[in-house]
């Protein structure tokens, strides 16, 4: 691996990290103190690894943004991009088709699970979940239900960023000082297992939430309610996986209730779970709309999909007068990003990752499991290649800090985790090998045991 440097010519990492706190406004940022920020600067990746500016080695725990499953530095992928970007860049959407999204809608459409064979491509995941919704509401004023617009989340779930994705995240830390929509909206009580009242069975934590959603079809009434949008895991509201059988349940009230299921695989889809999609593979359920991003490209250009059922498709054509679909971007089907795409899952087939993901998930979750054995450790999840530690602290305070404080011990070990208040998260690339678990997970128990003795200290 050769580590790129900068020339005489170019600006040092100094300069770079002003400009970068002068003029770059970063997702998510403190916006009080955002010139004060200092993120790292990556000079350059490969394989499941990432260096910085003075040449040091992280393993990339988060994956990029639980995306990079092929891993950094693919020169295969490149050829492919180049080829492509020579042959043609770029063809309007809305009045033309190209090669390669026509091949790769096919493709998509052989591998998601059962009647989703429509595939409309959008820049990202949160423009995928506004495609969906917008669907629901397309479809039902096509049907003469114009009342029929609700949709049912989750709390700590999250969809995107968006005006209607970023309606339905339940995230509420993610919505301060921002407008969403509040009529259109109803969240449903926390999933998380760990939060279940002493006692209380996992089973029983399971019919508590069935509950919950049947007594808000209930309230609002089915026939207002369009759409129920869930995450198979609850990624970014800290890896939280439902009860079992939660999933499957909550599909078939849905479809009981005329309601459609959309399942948001962005972070699930293109196997983080070990398969393609998880919704039927994993959890036994056929989705109505299938929202994918991330994994799609690996991360090496931006591209989403709205995954849309024979069903749906058929209900939208039944409609008493003529109507055109004005729901599309300017990158709809960008014929590179599809190219990206194309050779994304090529390289996932050919190199056999969705085996690998299956061969050493066991390993990941038990190394993971085994993190319980630190006090400071209240609950260690996951399931696939996603993982999540959630921290304790007899200071609520202190608590609120300590995702971040365990970032910063394995940063200065070489692993980079992402912080989620008194949690840390991690969805490494699907290459990983067992050697490399080993290695994430032990600069992880270094960084555990070392903010844990820093607590007892305090």
């Amino acid at each position: 691996m050769t580590i790129s440097t900068l020339s005489a010519n170019e600006p040092n990492l100094k300069t770079l990290k002003s400009w970068d706190r002068t003029h770059q406004i970063h997702p998510w940022a403190a916006i009080d103190s955002w010139r004060g920020y200092d993120n790292m600067f990556v000079a350059s990746a490969d394989g499941i690894y990432m260096w910085d500016g003075s040449g040091k080695r992280y393993i990339d725990g988060p994956g990029g943004m639980w995306c990079s499953q092929i891993g950094y530095g693919r020169k295969d992928m490149a050829e492919a991009i180049a080829a492509q970007v020579e042959k043609l860049s770029y063809t309007s959407p809305f009045t033309n088709s190209s090669e390669p999204s026509v091949i790769l809608a096919k493709k998509i459409a052989d591998l998601a699970p059962g009647d989703l064979n429509n595939v409309f491509f959008t820049t990202g995941g949160s423009t995928a979940v506004d495609t969906a919704l917008r669907t629901m509401q397309y479809l039902n004023n096509r049907r003469g239900l114009p009342e029929k617009k609700m949709i049912i989340a989750r709390e700590k779930g999250y969809h995107g960023s968006t005006y209607l994705a970023h309606s339905v995240s339940g995230k509420d830390r993610d919505k301060s000082h921002f407008d969403f929509d509040t009529q259109l909206v109803h969240f449903l009580p926390d999933v998380n297992p760990y939060c279940r009242p002493d006692g209380m069975s996992t089973q029983e934590w399971c019919d508590a939430k069935i509950i919950d959603l049947q007594s808000a079809i209930s309230k609002l009434g089915a026939d207002k309610i369009g759409a129920f949008i869930a995450e198979p895991i609850l990624s970014s509201g800290g890896v939280i996986v439902p009860a079992a059988g939660y999933q499957k349940r909550t599909w078939e009230i849905c479809h009981e209730n005329d309601i459609l299921y959309i399942s948001d695989e962005v972070v699930t889809g293109f196997g983080r779970l070990g398969h393609w999609f998880a919704s039927e593979a994993v959890f036994d359920f056929v989705p109505d709309i299938i929202t994918c991003a991330k994994g799609l490209t690996s991360g090496y250009l931006p591209l989403g999909a709205c995954i849309i059922s024979d069903r749906v498709m058929e209900a939208l054509s039944q409609g008493k007068e003529p109507s055109a679909f004005t729901n599309g971007y300017t990158y709809s089907g960008h014929p590179v990003s599809c190219v990206a795409a194309l050779k994304n899952i090529e390289i996932i087939e050919n190199e056999k990752i969705l085996e690998n993901v299956r061969n050493v998930t066991p390993y990941f979750q038990k190394r993971l499991k085994e993190l319980m054995k630190y006090d400071i450790v209240g609950d260690a999840r996951g399931m696939g290649l996603l993982g999540c530690i959630e921290c304790q602290a007899d200071d609520l305070e202190a608590e609120r800090s300590l995702g971040s404080k365990v970032d910063e011990a394995c940063e200065e070990l070489g692993l980079i985790v992402r912080p989620l208040i008194n949690m840390a998260v991690f969805s490494p690339p699907l290459i990983i090998t067992l050697k490399q678990i080993d290695e994430m997970f032990d600069i992880l128990e270094a960084a555990l045991l070392k903010v844990q003795n820093e607590l007892k200290l305090n």
